[in-house]
């Protein structure tokens, strides 16, 4: 059986198969349950008013409820975190607009797949009218090629694309196909909204009522919170406890610990969170943050980030925010990333731990940073500028007979150990582009530009 099998009723629908279409649920008594399935599979909603969260797109006068309601679906983008309901949400937009639903994976199946569905989807709209949802999980995985495959189906109108993705869409997801399915937003979660599907888990048919549980307020609670938003996973971590405790027993904290195990970090090292959290940490040690620093530190540690690449980007901040406002932040941070490298985990991770505290509280100067882009822009600007002569190398009698080094006056000798010449060549004579702070290290090294350029000045 294929997935039009499955998902088409066709215009023969029997009024039951038509009913469930429009959006009135079925009973959760009735005889089609899969007492095998997963808890998270028996328990997805089946209508809006189902569905948990959400409400800034499915609340009234938003933008996926306006759509329904209007009786007109478009393509779009549904962008959000794993459990957030994106797959269920496909699901329920087809069955209140009428739509036939053909699910397919980006992962599991192919572009010939897709022209199959397609095929289908212009011979149902043609022989009865009704139009077709081709729901394409985690399409991010399909390469650019692969996405604009759908694009002249999509226009056309042969069918109404609807893309599942945990991954930012301005990355993952291609411009043409952009500007044809509109992105919409699905947020993780709440711990209520989590606790509200947990509780009803307990008490439907078709969830686990014929095991007459009773489950502690504070177990739930730590269930709902221990999901991250994530609604699959909730119910999974129900499930296992449900089994746990029996039939007629009782779902106690220490029961829901059991079943959970591990709370697994919400980080992917290659997705958005890994610069999500790295912009965090960059950001928490420039603001002079110290605790936020550390605690974004340990998200990634924990979240299986590589402590050398950390160690790189503190490198940078070293050099980008603090700079020679503290001379010794660059120096700290390397060797921090030694110790690491000598130590490993889980010891070498106080060393940046310590670097990143450092960082955090060391005063804070972007004057190299910004007059290294500043020279580095006019040096582009002056490719062909001539070093002036009085500071050129004069290895052989030519040189020196051309003038190569002439009047070169040897500051350690001078009075004062400063003389009046110029270093630049004339095209940018007189442009200054490190300007010190008055902060840290900085602050004397401005006395001493100040108390060097008085005594050229005076010749």
């Amino acid at each position: 059986m294929n997935d039009l099998d499955l998902f088409d009723g066709g215009p023969d629908s029997s009024p039951d198969s038509e009913r469930d279409r429009r959006g009135g649920a079925r009973s959760s008594g009735d005889a089609d349950i899969d007492e095998a399935a997963p808890l998270a599979a028996r328990m997805r909603p089946r209508t809006l008013e189902d569905f948990q969260g959400q409400e800034q797109l499915l609340g009234e006068g938003r933008a996926i409820r306006a759509m329904l309601d209007g009786g007109k679906v478009a393509s779009m983008i549904l962008w959000g975190p794993p459990g957030s309901g994106k797959t269920t949400l496909a699901r329920i937009i087809a069955d209140v607009s009428g739509t036939t639903f053909v699910a397919f994976s980006a992962v599991t199946e192919g572009v010939a797949r897709v022209r199959e569905i397609i095929a289908e989807a212009g011979t149902r709209r043609r022989s009865s009218g009704r139009q077709t949802i081709l729901f394409c999980d985690e399409i991010h995985r399909f390469n650019k090629a692969q996405q604009d495959a759908f694009l002249p189906h999509v226009e056309a109108g042969t069918i109404i694309l609807i893309g599942a993705t945990t991954e930012n869409p301005s990355f993952a997801i291609v411009r043409p196909l952009l500007s044809r399915a509109p992105v919409y937003v699905l947020e993780a979660l709440s711990p209520f909204a989590t606790r509200s599907i947990l509780s009803q888990a307990l008490l439907e048919v078709r969830g686990l009522a014929s095991m007459a549980l009773v489950a502690d307020e504070a177990a739930l609670t730590f269930i709902a919170e221990s999901a991250d938003g994530d609604a699959r996973r909730a119910l999974g971590v129900l499930e296992a406890a449900a089994h746990l405790a029996g039939a007629g027993g009782g779902i106690t904290i220490e029961i829901a610990r059991e079943a959970l195990q591990h709370r697994f970090a919400a980080y992917d090292k290659s997705g958005e969170e890994h610069y999500n959290l790295i912009s965090a940490l960059h950001k928490s040690v420039r603001g002079s943050d110290p605790d936020a620093a550390l605690y974004w530190l340990a998200r990634m540690l924990d979240g299986g980030e590589d402590p050398l690449y950390i160690a790189r980007r503190l490198v940078r901040m070293a050099t980008e925010d603090i700079g020679l406002a503290d001379p010794d932040a660059l120096a700290h941070v390397i060797t921090a990333r030694d110790s690491y490298e000598f130590l490993g985990s889980p010891e070498g991770e106080l060393a940046l731990a310590q670097a990143t505290i450092y960082l955090a509280t060391a005063a804070k100067s972007n004057r190299v940073y910004t007059a290294w882009n500043a020279v580095r822009d006019r040096a582009r600007e002056t490719p062909a500028a001539g070093v002036p002569l009085h500071i050129r190398n004069a290895p052989t009698s030519l040189m020196k007979d051309l003038g190569y080094g002439e009047g070169y006056r040897y500051d350690p000798d001078e009075n004062g150990g400063v003389s009046d010449q110029t270093y630049l060549p004339d095209e940018v004579a007189g442009e200054q582009f490190y300007d010190p702070s008055g902060f840290g290290f900085e602050k004397t090294i401005a006395e001493r530009l100040r108390w060097w350029a008085e005594r050229r000045e005076n010749g």
